[in-house]
């Protein structure tokens, strides 16, 4: 059965748009269906035999995948490593992704990392889909 990429970005957004372990989504692997949930509601529609069941997938959360701090300095290193110690600087203290897009902003290149932030996460999620013998339809 193949299953929309688009159905799973949209599922892998709500999942890493909170803290981990506070938003889920499942994939049932028979029938395409993503069933959510969250910790902030009630989801009455949540499957029940999730956990013992091998027809379901969990949906990962964005720091499955190495897509923070990590991918920022991948980014820097091919884009603008002259910043590289000024932008290592803001990591260590709060604040840092703010510090490091007004800095972008204020080079010109705060698109340029949006689209690699977007095509690494997209390559991430395809990678997991195949890990997981899902067959997405582009």
């Amino acid at each position: 059965m193949k299953v929309s990429f688009s159905d799973i970005e949209n599922a892998f957004e709500f999942v890493s748009s909170a803290d981990p372990d506070t938003n889920y989504a499942v994939l049932n692997l028979e029938t395409g269906v993503i069933y959510y949930k969250s910790d902030m509601t009630d989801e009455e529609d949540f499957p029940d035999e999730v956990e013992e069941s091998e027809d379901y997938v969990w949906i990962p959360h964005k720091c499955d995948f190495d897509l923070g701090k990590d991918l920022v300095f991948r980014f820097v290193e091919q884009s603008v490593p002259e910043h590289f110690k000024t932008i290592a600087g803001y990591f260590k203290h709060k604040g840092a992704y703010t510090h490091f897009k007004s800095l972008l902003q204020s080079i010109g290149k705060l698109e340029a990392w949006r689209r690699f932030e977007e095509d690494q996460t997209r390559q991430a999620l395809k990678e997991w889909c195949e890990e997981n013998e899902i067959e997405i339809d582009s």
